[in-house]
Protein backbone atom coordinates (compact mmCIF):
# COMPACT_ATOMS: atom_id res chain seq x y z
CA UNK A 1 0.00 0.00 0.00
CA UNK A 2 1.37 3.40 -1.01
CA UNK A 3 0.40 6.40 1.13
CA UNK A 4 0.99 10.02 0.20
CA UNK A 5 -0.43 13.50 0.71
CA UNK A 6 -0.45 16.38 -1.75
CA UNK A 7 -1.88 19.88 -1.87
CA UNK A 8 -4.47 20.18 -4.63
CA UNK A 9 -4.09 22.76 -7.38
CA UNK A 10 -7.69 23.86 -6.97
CA UNK A 11 -9.43 26.03 -4.39
CA UNK A 12 -12.53 24.93 -2.47
CA UNK A 13 -15.05 26.86 -0.39
CA UNK A 14 -15.25 26.46 3.37
CA UNK A 15 -18.67 26.62 5.07
CA UNK A 16 -17.75 28.93 7.97
CA UNK A 17 -17.04 32.21 6.20
CA UNK A 18 -17.82 31.00 2.63
CA UNK A 19 -14.34 31.95 1.50
CA UNK A 20 -11.82 29.99 -0.53
CA UNK A 21 -9.46 27.58 1.19
CA UNK A 22 -6.65 25.28 0.10
CA UNK A 23 -7.08 21.52 0.49
CA UNK A 24 -4.78 18.55 0.95
CA UNK A 25 -5.58 15.09 -0.42
CA UNK A 26 -4.35 11.94 1.33
CA UNK A 27 -4.59 8.77 -0.77
CA UNK A 28 -3.90 5.05 -0.30
CA UNK A 29 -3.08 3.04 -3.44
CA UNK A 30 -2.82 -0.72 -3.83
CA UNK A 31 0.55 -1.25 -5.52
CA UNK A 32 -0.50 -4.48 -7.28
CA UNK A 33 -3.69 -3.25 -8.92
CA UNK A 34 -3.17 0.55 -8.78
CA UNK A 35 -6.64 0.81 -7.20
CA UNK A 36 -7.33 3.74 -4.91
CA UNK A 37 -8.57 2.10 -1.71
CA UNK A 38 -8.94 5.12 0.55
CA UNK A 39 -8.80 8.90 0.43
CA UNK A 40 -9.55 11.93 2.54
CA UNK A 41 -9.72 15.61 1.61
CA UNK A 42 -8.87 17.98 4.46
CA UNK A 43 -8.87 21.78 4.64
CA UNK A 44 -5.50 23.56 4.91
CA UNK A 45 -3.44 20.73 6.43
CA UNK A 46 -3.50 17.00 7.18
CA UNK A 47 -3.23 15.43 10.62
CA UNK A 48 -2.26 11.97 11.82
CA UNK A 49 -5.91 11.08 12.48
CA UNK A 50 -6.61 11.69 8.78
CA UNK A 51 -3.96 9.14 7.79
CA UNK A 52 -5.50 6.65 10.24
CA UNK A 53 -8.92 7.30 8.68
CA UNK A 54 -7.54 6.51 5.21
CA UNK A 55 -6.12 3.23 6.55
CA UNK A 56 -9.51 2.49 8.09
CA UNK A 57 -11.25 3.01 4.76
CA UNK A 58 -8.86 0.58 3.04
CA UNK A 59 -10.17 -2.28 5.20
CA UNK A 60 -13.77 -1.16 5.68
CA UNK A 61 -15.96 1.25 3.73
CA UNK A 62 -17.21 4.04 5.96
CA UNK A 63 -21.04 3.99 6.03
CA UNK A 64 -21.32 7.69 6.92
CA UNK A 65 -19.52 8.66 3.71
CA UNK A 66 -21.90 6.62 1.56
CA UNK A 67 -25.06 5.99 3.65
CA UNK A 68 -27.39 3.12 3.05
CA UNK A 69 -24.74 0.55 2.11
CA UNK A 70 -23.55 -2.03 4.67
CA UNK A 71 -21.42 -4.90 3.42
CA UNK A 72 -21.38 -8.24 5.27
CA UNK A 73 -18.22 -8.29 7.36
CA UNK A 74 -18.95 -10.66 10.23
CA UNK A 75 -20.62 -14.09 10.28
CA UNK A 76 -20.31 -14.59 6.50
CA UNK A 77 -17.74 -17.05 5.08
CA UNK A 78 -14.56 -15.31 3.87
CA UNK A 79 -14.86 -17.10 0.52
CA UNK A 80 -17.90 -14.99 -0.36
CA UNK A 81 -16.28 -12.05 -2.15
CA UNK A 82 -18.26 -9.49 -4.12
CA UNK A 83 -16.49 -8.28 -7.31
CA UNK A 84 -14.99 -4.84 -6.86
CA UNK A 85 -16.98 -3.30 -9.72
CA UNK A 86 -20.26 -4.46 -8.08
CA UNK A 87 -19.71 -2.65 -4.78
CA UNK A 88 -22.24 0.18 -4.86
CA UNK A 89 -24.21 2.17 -2.34
CA UNK A 90 -27.97 2.72 -2.17
CA UNK A 91 -27.79 5.21 -5.05
CA UNK A 92 -25.75 2.90 -7.32
CA UNK A 93 -22.58 4.90 -6.74
CA UNK A 94 -19.50 2.62 -6.75
CA UNK A 95 -17.46 2.20 -3.59
CA UNK A 96 -13.70 1.94 -3.32
CA UNK A 97 -12.45 -1.66 -3.14
CA UNK A 98 -11.39 -2.77 0.34
CA UNK A 99 -8.07 -4.52 0.94
CA UNK A 100 -5.93 -5.29 3.97
CA UNK A 101 -2.45 -3.84 3.63
CA UNK A 102 0.57 -6.00 4.46
CA UNK A 103 3.11 -3.18 4.04
CA UNK A 104 2.68 0.58 3.92
CA UNK A 105 5.21 2.67 1.98
CA UNK A 106 5.28 6.30 3.10
CA UNK A 107 7.56 9.32 3.03
CA UNK A 108 9.14 11.13 5.95
CA UNK A 109 6.28 13.54 6.57
CA UNK A 110 5.53 14.40 10.18
CA UNK A 111 2.05 12.88 10.11
CA UNK A 112 3.38 9.51 8.89
CA UNK A 113 6.07 9.38 11.59
CA UNK A 114 3.59 10.04 14.42
CA UNK A 115 2.99 7.54 17.21
CA UNK A 116 -0.69 7.46 16.23
CA UNK A 117 -0.04 5.99 12.76
CA UNK A 118 2.67 3.67 14.07
CA UNK A 119 0.42 2.29 16.81
CA UNK A 120 -2.44 1.64 14.37
CA UNK A 121 -0.14 -0.28 12.01
CA UNK A 122 1.38 -2.25 14.88
CA UNK A 123 -2.08 -3.21 16.13
CA UNK A 124 -2.98 -4.78 12.77
CA UNK A 125 0.48 -6.20 12.06
CA UNK A 126 1.10 -3.87 9.10
CA UNK A 127 4.77 -3.37 8.25
CA UNK A 128 6.03 0.17 7.74
CA UNK A 129 8.52 0.85 4.95
CA UNK A 130 9.77 4.46 4.73
CA UNK A 131 10.78 5.74 1.32
CA UNK A 132 14.29 7.04 0.79
CA UNK A 133 14.63 10.79 1.35
CA UNK A 134 14.34 12.90 -1.80
CA UNK A 135 13.58 9.80 -3.88
CA UNK A 136 10.07 10.15 -5.34
CA UNK A 137 10.61 7.06 -7.52
CA UNK A 138 10.05 4.89 -4.43
CA UNK A 139 6.39 5.95 -4.69
CA UNK A 140 6.31 6.53 -8.43
CA UNK A 141 2.80 5.06 -9.08
CA UNK A 142 1.06 7.33 -6.60
CA UNK A 143 3.09 10.38 -7.66
CA UNK A 144 2.04 9.68 -11.26
CA UNK A 145 -1.57 9.27 -10.13
CA UNK A 146 -1.57 12.76 -8.62
CA UNK A 147 -0.49 14.10 -12.03
CA UNK A 148 -3.29 12.11 -13.73
CA UNK A 149 -5.83 13.52 -11.28
CA UNK A 150 -4.56 17.03 -11.85
CA UNK A 151 -4.65 16.85 -15.64
CA UNK A 152 -7.69 14.61 -16.01
CA UNK A 153 -10.07 16.27 -13.53
CA UNK A 154 -8.86 19.25 -11.52
CA UNK A 155 -7.79 21.30 -14.54
CA UNK A 156 -11.41 21.43 -15.71
CA UNK A 157 -12.87 22.48 -12.34
CA UNK A 158 -13.60 26.09 -11.37
CA UNK A 159 -11.05 27.51 -8.96
CA UNK A 160 -8.13 25.69 -10.60
CA UNK A 161 -4.96 27.62 -9.77
CA UNK A 162 -2.35 25.50 -11.53
CA UNK A 163 0.88 24.04 -10.15
CA UNK A 164 2.76 27.37 -10.32
CA UNK A 165 2.22 31.10 -10.75
CA UNK A 166 2.72 30.88 -14.52
CA UNK A 167 -0.28 28.53 -14.84
CA UNK A 168 -2.52 30.54 -12.54
CA UNK A 169 -5.28 32.69 -13.91
CA UNK A 170 -6.55 36.00 -12.59
CA UNK A 171 -8.64 35.94 -9.38
CA UNK A 172 -9.19 32.19 -9.48
CA UNK A 173 -10.23 32.32 -5.81
CA UNK A 174 -13.48 33.98 -6.87
CA UNK A 175 -14.45 30.88 -8.87
CA UNK A 176 -14.15 28.42 -5.95
CA UNK A 177 -17.78 27.51 -5.38
CA UNK A 178 -17.48 23.79 -4.55
CA UNK A 179 -17.55 23.04 -0.86
CA UNK A 180 -14.87 20.69 0.46
CA UNK A 181 -17.20 17.72 0.82
CA UNK A 182 -18.54 18.31 -2.72
CA UNK A 183 -15.01 18.41 -4.11
CA UNK A 184 -14.20 15.14 -2.36
CA UNK A 185 -17.30 13.51 -3.82
CA UNK A 186 -16.32 14.70 -7.31
CA UNK A 187 -12.89 13.10 -6.89
CA UNK A 188 -14.45 9.85 -5.65
CA UNK A 189 -16.83 9.70 -8.62
CA UNK A 190 -13.97 10.34 -11.04
CA UNK A 191 -11.96 7.52 -9.46
CA UNK A 192 -14.84 5.05 -9.51
CA UNK A 193 -16.34 5.83 -12.90
CA UNK A 194 -13.28 6.79 -14.93
CA UNK A 195 -9.92 5.93 -13.40
CA UNK A 196 -10.77 2.45 -12.09
CA UNK A 197 -12.45 1.47 -15.36
CA UNK A 198 -9.92 2.70 -17.92
CA UNK A 199 -6.90 0.86 -19.23
CA UNK A 200 -3.70 1.39 -17.22
CA UNK A 201 -0.57 0.92 -19.30
CA UNK A 202 1.48 0.03 -16.22
CA UNK A 203 -0.63 -3.06 -15.47
CA UNK A 204 0.54 -6.26 -17.16
CA UNK A 205 0.21 -10.01 -16.65
CA UNK A 206 3.43 -11.77 -17.76
CA UNK A 207 1.54 -14.88 -18.88
CA UNK A 208 -0.69 -12.84 -21.22
CA UNK A 209 1.40 -10.15 -22.93
CA UNK A 210 -0.48 -7.31 -24.58
CA UNK A 211 -3.62 -7.75 -22.46
CA UNK A 212 -5.30 -4.42 -21.69
CA UNK A 213 -6.21 -4.17 -18.01
CA UNK A 214 -7.94 -1.59 -15.87
CA UNK A 215 -7.23 -1.28 -12.11
CA UNK A 216 -10.47 -3.15 -11.33
CA UNK A 217 -9.51 -5.95 -13.74
CA UNK A 218 -6.13 -6.25 -12.04
CA UNK A 219 -7.79 -6.24 -8.63
CA UNK A 220 -10.06 -9.13 -9.64
CA UNK A 221 -7.05 -10.99 -11.08
CA UNK A 222 -5.18 -10.60 -7.80
CA UNK A 223 -8.15 -11.88 -5.77
CA UNK A 224 -8.58 -14.88 -8.10
CA UNK A 225 -4.88 -15.69 -8.01
CA UNK A 226 -3.87 -15.12 -4.39
CA UNK A 227 -7.15 -14.83 -2.48
CA UNK A 228 -8.60 -11.84 -0.68
CA UNK A 229 -6.70 -10.75 2.41
CA UNK A 230 -9.11 -9.44 5.03
CA UNK A 231 -8.91 -8.04 8.53
CA UNK A 232 -11.94 -9.26 10.53
CA UNK A 233 -14.17 -6.27 11.24
CA UNK A 234 -16.26 -5.55 14.32
CA UNK A 235 -19.10 -3.15 15.09
CA UNK A 236 -16.61 -0.99 17.05
CA UNK A 237 -13.85 -1.37 14.47
CA UNK A 238 -13.25 2.37 14.00
CA UNK A 239 -12.26 2.80 17.65
CA UNK A 240 -9.07 0.81 17.02
CA UNK A 241 -7.89 3.54 14.63
CA UNK A 242 -8.07 6.35 17.21
CA UNK A 243 -5.16 7.81 19.12
CA UNK A 244 -4.35 6.10 22.41
CA UNK A 245 -3.69 7.91 25.68
CA UNK A 246 -2.60 6.21 28.91
CA UNK A 247 -3.95 7.25 32.30
CA UNK A 248 -5.01 5.92 35.68
CA UNK A 249 -8.63 5.33 36.71
CA UNK A 250 -9.53 7.36 39.81
CA UNK A 251 -12.74 7.45 41.82
CA UNK A 252 -13.92 10.42 39.70
CA UNK A 253 -13.00 8.79 36.38
CA UNK A 254 -10.03 9.48 34.11
CA UNK A 255 -8.24 12.78 33.49
CA UNK A 256 -6.62 13.80 30.20
CA UNK A 257 -4.98 17.22 29.79
CA UNK A 258 -6.93 18.61 32.74
CA UNK A 259 -10.32 17.33 31.49
CA UNK A 260 -12.19 14.70 33.48
CA UNK A 261 -14.19 11.92 31.85
CA UNK A 262 -16.51 9.53 33.64
CA UNK A 263 -19.06 6.86 32.82
CA UNK A 264 -20.53 3.52 33.82
CA UNK A 265 -17.87 1.74 31.77
CA UNK A 266 -15.37 2.40 34.57
CA UNK A 267 -17.43 0.72 37.31
CA UNK A 268 -15.50 -2.05 39.01
CA UNK A 269 -12.14 -0.78 37.73
CA UNK A 270 -11.78 2.47 39.67
CA UNK A 271 -8.47 2.92 41.51
CA UNK A 272 -7.16 -0.38 40.11
CA UNK A 273 -3.93 -1.01 38.23
CA UNK A 274 -4.01 -2.33 34.71
CA UNK A 275 -2.32 -5.61 33.72
CA UNK A 276 -0.24 -3.77 31.09
CA UNK A 277 3.52 -3.71 31.59
CA UNK A 278 6.33 -1.72 30.06
CA UNK A 279 6.48 2.06 29.81
CA UNK A 280 2.80 2.49 30.77
CA UNK A 281 2.81 -0.05 33.59
CA UNK A 282 -0.29 0.21 35.77
CA UNK A 283 -2.11 2.61 33.40
CA UNK A 284 -5.13 1.97 31.21
CA UNK A 285 -5.39 2.82 27.50
CA UNK A 286 -8.09 5.28 26.43
CA UNK A 287 -8.93 6.01 22.77
CA UNK A 288 -9.23 9.69 21.89
CA UNK A 289 -10.60 11.34 18.76
CA UNK A 290 -8.61 14.62 18.42
CA UNK A 291 -11.47 16.14 16.39
CA UNK A 292 -14.08 15.52 19.11
CA UNK A 293 -12.88 15.49 22.72
CA UNK A 294 -16.37 15.71 24.23
CA UNK A 295 -16.00 12.01 24.95
CA UNK A 296 -13.30 9.36 24.98
CA UNK A 297 -13.62 5.59 24.57
CA UNK A 298 -12.56 2.89 27.00
CA UNK A 299 -12.29 -0.85 26.36
CA UNK A 300 -12.89 -3.05 29.39
CA UNK A 301 -11.05 -6.36 29.91
CA UNK A 302 -14.11 -8.19 28.49
CA UNK A 303 -13.43 -6.35 25.16
CA UNK A 304 -16.58 -4.21 25.36
CA UNK A 305 -16.28 -0.52 24.46
CA UNK A 306 -17.83 2.31 26.46
CA UNK A 307 -18.02 6.06 25.85
CA UNK A 308 -16.85 8.32 28.68
CA UNK A 309 -18.34 11.84 28.33
CA UNK A 310 -16.51 14.98 29.43
CA UNK A 311 -18.00 16.55 32.54
CA UNK A 312 -18.62 19.86 30.72
CA UNK A 313 -19.87 18.30 27.45
CA UNK A 314 -23.57 19.27 28.07
CA UNK A 315 -22.60 22.95 27.75
CA UNK A 316 -21.46 22.42 24.15
CA UNK A 317 -23.80 22.15 21.17
CA UNK A 318 -21.35 20.42 18.84
CA UNK A 319 -17.97 18.73 18.67
CA UNK A 320 -14.83 20.47 19.84
CA UNK A 321 -11.30 19.54 18.84
CA UNK A 322 -8.32 19.19 21.11
CA UNK A 323 -6.58 21.97 19.21
CA UNK A 324 -9.52 24.32 19.81
CA UNK A 325 -9.50 23.49 23.53
CA UNK A 326 -5.81 24.31 23.84
CA UNK A 327 -6.35 27.55 21.94
CA UNK A 328 -9.28 28.50 24.21
CA UNK A 329 -7.08 28.04 27.28
CA UNK A 330 -4.44 30.37 25.87
CA UNK A 331 -7.18 32.83 24.96
CA UNK A 332 -8.58 32.73 28.50
CA UNK A 333 -5.18 33.59 29.98
CA UNK A 334 -4.82 36.67 27.80
CA UNK A 335 -8.40 38.05 27.74
CA UNK A 336 -9.96 37.18 31.12
CA UNK A 337 -8.93 38.64 34.45
CA UNK A 338 -9.87 35.37 36.09
CA UNK A 339 -9.15 32.69 33.46
CA UNK A 340 -12.07 30.33 32.82
CA UNK A 341 -11.26 27.87 29.98
CA UNK A 342 -14.84 26.57 29.83
CA UNK A 343 -16.28 30.05 29.36
CA UNK A 344 -13.59 30.95 26.81
CA UNK A 345 -14.32 27.77 24.84
CA UNK A 346 -18.08 28.45 24.71
CA UNK A 347 -17.48 32.04 23.57
CA UNK A 348 -15.01 30.86 20.95
CA UNK A 349 -17.42 28.29 19.50
CA UNK A 350 -20.28 30.82 19.47
CA UNK A 351 -18.10 33.27 17.55
CA UNK A 352 -17.09 30.61 15.06
CA UNK A 353 -20.73 29.57 14.69
CA UNK A 354 -21.64 32.96 13.22
CA UNK A 355 -18.62 32.98 10.90
CA UNK A 356 -16.35 35.30 12.93
CA UNK A 357 -12.72 34.23 13.08
CA UNK A 358 -10.01 36.46 14.54
CA UNK A 359 -7.01 35.16 12.58
CA UNK A 360 -5.86 32.44 10.19
CA UNK A 361 -5.32 29.93 13.00
CA UNK A 362 -8.92 30.37 14.22
CA UNK A 363 -10.24 30.07 10.69
CA UNK A 364 -8.32 26.83 10.11
CA UNK A 365 -9.65 25.29 13.35
CA UNK A 366 -13.20 26.49 12.67
CA UNK A 367 -13.18 25.04 9.15
CA UNK A 368 -12.04 21.65 10.41
CA UNK A 369 -14.69 21.61 13.13
CA UNK A 370 -17.39 22.39 10.56
CA UNK A 371 -16.55 19.25 8.51
CA UNK A 372 -18.69 16.55 10.14
CA UNK A 373 -17.38 13.97 7.63
CA UNK A 374 -13.93 14.14 9.30
CA UNK A 375 -15.28 12.47 12.46
CA UNK A 376 -13.93 8.94 12.40
CA UNK A 377 -16.37 7.57 15.00
CA UNK A 378 -20.14 7.80 14.49
CA UNK A 379 -22.75 8.10 17.24
CA UNK A 380 -23.74 4.41 17.02
CA UNK A 381 -20.22 2.96 17.12
CA UNK A 382 -20.00 2.44 20.89
CA UNK A 383 -21.61 1.15 24.08
CA UNK A 384 -21.93 -2.43 25.19
CA UNK A 385 -20.29 -5.68 24.12
CA UNK A 386 -19.63 -6.41 20.48
CA UNK A 387 -22.70 -8.11 19.06
CA UNK A 388 -22.44 -9.34 15.44
CA UNK A 389 -26.21 -9.04 15.00
CA UNK A 390 -25.88 -5.26 15.40
CA UNK A 391 -24.75 -5.17 11.78
CA UNK A 392 -27.78 -4.44 9.54
CA UNK A 393 -26.76 -7.03 6.93
CA UNK A 394 -26.56 -9.83 9.47
CA UNK A 395 -29.92 -8.86 10.94
CA UNK A 396 -31.40 -9.10 7.45
CA UNK A 397 -29.78 -12.50 6.87
CA UNK A 398 -30.86 -13.91 10.24
CA UNK A 399 -34.48 -12.77 9.86
CA UNK A 400 -36.46 -15.35 7.81
CA UNK A 401 -39.08 -12.84 6.73
CA UNK A 402 -36.37 -10.54 5.37
CA UNK A 403 -34.69 -13.23 3.23
CA UNK A 404 -36.66 -12.49 0.00
CA UNK A 405 -35.95 -8.77 0.35
CA UNK A 406 -32.26 -9.43 0.97
CA UNK A 407 -32.05 -11.69 -2.07
CA UNK A 408 -33.79 -9.09 -4.23
CA UNK A 409 -31.36 -6.42 -2.98
CA UNK A 410 -28.39 -8.68 -3.76
CA UNK A 411 -29.57 -9.06 -7.37
CA UNK A 412 -29.76 -5.28 -7.68
CA UNK A 413 -26.17 -4.54 -6.71
CA UNK A 414 -24.93 -3.77 -10.23
CA UNK A 415 -25.30 -0.22 -11.49
CA UNK A 416 -25.48 1.00 -15.08
CA UNK A 417 -22.89 3.75 -14.73
CA UNK A 418 -20.08 1.88 -16.51
CA UNK A 419 -21.13 1.71 -20.14
CA UNK A 420 -19.08 0.06 -22.86
CA UNK A 421 -18.11 3.39 -24.32
CA UNK A 422 -16.72 4.57 -20.99
CA UNK A 423 -14.69 1.40 -20.44
CA UNK A 424 -13.10 1.51 -23.88
CA UNK A 425 -12.28 5.23 -23.82
CA UNK A 426 -8.62 6.26 -23.71
CA UNK A 427 -6.81 8.63 -21.38
CA UNK A 428 -5.81 12.04 -22.73
CA UNK A 429 -2.40 11.61 -24.33
CA UNK A 430 -2.87 7.94 -25.23
CA UNK A 431 -4.44 8.77 -28.57
CA UNK A 432 -3.89 11.37 -31.25
CA UNK A 433 -7.58 12.06 -31.52
CA UNK A 434 -8.63 15.41 -30.02
CA UNK A 435 -11.12 15.14 -27.15
CA UNK A 436 -13.32 18.11 -26.44
CA UNK A 437 -13.32 19.00 -22.73
CA UNK A 438 -17.06 19.68 -22.68
CA UNK A 439 -17.79 16.17 -23.97
CA UNK A 440 -15.15 14.59 -21.76
CA UNK A 441 -16.68 15.90 -18.52
CA UNK A 442 -20.33 15.92 -19.61
CA UNK A 443 -21.28 13.06 -17.29
CA UNK A 444 -19.48 14.69 -14.37
CA UNK A 445 -21.42 17.92 -14.67
CA UNK A 446 -24.73 16.11 -15.13
CA UNK A 447 -24.10 14.22 -11.87
CA UNK A 448 -23.85 17.51 -10.01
Amino acid sequence: MLLDTTRLDVFAMEPVTCRWVQCELTVAMDLYSRCITGLRLTPVSTKAVDVAAVLFETVRTRPELLPGRNLPRLGVPSTVVVPADKLVDAEDRPLLPSVAAETVVYDHGKIYLSNHVRSVCARFEISLQPARPLTPTDKAPIERWFKTLNQGLLAALPGYKGPDVHSRGQSVEDFAFFFIDELEMIIREWIDLIYHCRRHRGLVIPEVPGLKLSPLDMFDHGVARAGNLRIPARPNFALHFLEQAWCTIQHYGVELEGMRYNGSGLDGLRETKSPYAGVHEGKWPVSVDPDNIRQVYFQRPDHSWHALPWEHAPALDGPVSREAMRYARKLALTTHRFPDPKRALVELLERWGVGLTGNRAERRMAVRLSEDRLCLVGPDEVEGPEDPLRLPTLRAISAPEAAPAAAEAADDLGGDDDEDGDLEAAFPGETDEFIDEDDYYADTWESR
